[in-house]
């Protein structure tokens, strides 16, 4: 390594994104032999405003670029200057992933190789703090001129570098730069040991940043897999781009299968909020549409009322009232139903969409009320809520894999009471309040349709 160039780069952007936001300004320098051969430095028309906040941080305003020269129309003599050598950057995921996307907007394949003096700074000195450029460079007491200046930032990193070459002997700077190419697929601030033990079996993962903040919740049928995953596209998903930047530890748990671990991941993500779940978060008080037996009508009720037996069907879940008479309107629309006979319109006699054509006339004895019932509930067949089947409370056993470990799930009407991992433990459950949560309860419905696809055993509690 020490023979072959190394180029110390550094980018400045409009942004964190790497797939939407661009570059504003790039600077490398090319060390040959422990010497400064050549450098690379230009601003870079970004062809759209930099933010005023990455203004203030950079000092790169808008009229320091007119003049600048596009990606596009320095892209292969770029490429050609960088070569196939390999790059140094602090956090190198974030400058490469920037510079993958600025390439391939030009049509042109760029994949470095990357050293990241942000997962050997961790490895060296594991004892500091902090290990953001500003600190590293404070600790060793090296000027820099500017910061968030992608010249002075380079020139920096690579006065960094000269310094951990004369305080650690060549063994231990060698076995520092081997294990960062080791786990060089890692976010920079993860450390590698966490994963050790990540089995490739079911179960959730908790992604955390600093100070333990909930980044993320997930689930997996095989936990090594997924995890892994998650590091291998942050160059082209910017959720993916931010977890990288942000966690900071990771915890999982093994579950006893597929089902488990989805209920499980449900009732993280609600109880601890990570800010880049958004599926499964707490969606406040549900409606659906409850359509008694021989009632003309539906009425808006509850999403409650899906864990209680009811006298007629129920049709949809709904986040808001809103939502669900924009549901039903649309429905109605779409099947000549009659808006002022389904409650969604006011007044009697022969309603307006009927005087448009838009109705069938149940509003004013042209349809029989019965026909209209009929097409009404027809058309609201694909929202009918699924019934409890089944007396009572029940346990679903769940064993995915033959040393794997077992869970005893308990519901009632739709209700996740708990798992043991005994059907003895499960009984225990039987005192729990039963709370309604509308993705436990489509979880559940996928899985019961088949339930010895999914190796699930269900009996009566």
């Amino acid at each position: 390594m020490n023979d072959k160039p190394l180029i110390f780069i550094d980018v400045e952007t409009t942004g964190t994104r790497a797939t939407r936001d661009r570059i504003t300004e790039i600077a490398a320098l090319k060390i040959i032999k422990g010497k400064v051969a050549d450098r690379w430095v230009s601003l870079i028309n970004p062809g759209t405003s930099v933010p005023s906040h990455i203004s203030q941080i950079t000092g790169i305003y808008d009229d320091m670029l007119v003049d600048a020269p596009s990606f596009k129309t320095i892209a292969i003599v770029l490429r050609e200057w960088l070569g196939e050598n390999c790059l140094v950057a602090h956090n190198a995921r974030f400058d490469a992933s920037f510079l993958r996307n600025e390439f391939k907007r030009a049509d042109i394949t760029y994949q470095p190789l990357l050293r990241c003096t942000l997962r050997i700074s961790r490895r060296l000195m594991p004892e500091l703090p902090k290990h953001n450029l500003r600190a590293l460079l404070a600790h060793f007491d090296i000027q820099q001129a500017r910061q968030h200046r992608a010249e002075d930032d380079a020139a920096a990193l690579w006065k960094l570098w000269q310094a951990w070459q004369q305080q650690y002997d060549d063994a231990s700077w060698q076995t520092a730069l081997a294990d960062e190419q080791r786990h060089r697929s890692l976010p920079a601030h993860l450390p590698s040991e966490q994963l050790t033990g990540l089995p490739a079996s079911p179960g959730v993962y908790l992604f955390y940043g600093h100070n333990r903040l909930p980044l993320y919740v997930g689930k997996s049928i095989n936990l090594r897999s997924r995890v892994l995953g998650h590091f291998q596209r942050d160059h082209q998903d910017d959720k993916e781009m931010r977890l990288a930047q942000q966690i900071q530890h990771i915890e999982w748990e093994e579950t006893a299968g597929d089902l488990s671990a989805q209920l499980r991941e449900a009732q993280l993500v609600k109880a601890l909020m990570p800010i880049m779940n958004r599926q499964l978060r707490r969606q406040g008080h549900l409606k659906t549409w409850y359509w008694p037996t021989d009632h003309v009508c539906p009425a808006l009720v509850s999403g409650k009322a899906i864990s209680q037996p009811q006298p007629g069907k129920l049709f949809g879940l709904f986040r808001s009232a809103k939502e669900a008479k924009d549901a039903l309107r649309s429905i109605a629309e779409a099947h000549q139903l009659c808006p002022q006979v389904l409650g969604l319109d006011k007044g009697t006699g022969r309603c307006f969409a009927n005087q448009l054509g838009k109705c069938k006339g149940a509003c004013c004895g042209q349809e029989p009320l019965q026909d209209h019932t009929q097409r009404a509930q027809e058309a609201l067949a694909s929202f009918q809520v699924d019934t409890w089947p089944w007396p009572g409370r029940i346990i679903i056993r769940e064993k995915s894999r033959k040393n794997g470990p077992t869970s005893h799930h308990v519901v009632d009407h739709w209700c996740y009471l708990g798992c043991a991992s005994t059907k003895q433990g499960a009984r225990g459950l039987k005192g729990n309040a039963p709370t309604f949560d509308v993705d436990t309860y489509r979880i559940l419905t996928r899985f019961l349709r088949e339930p010895e696809r999914h190796n699930l055993t269900v009996s009566p509690l």
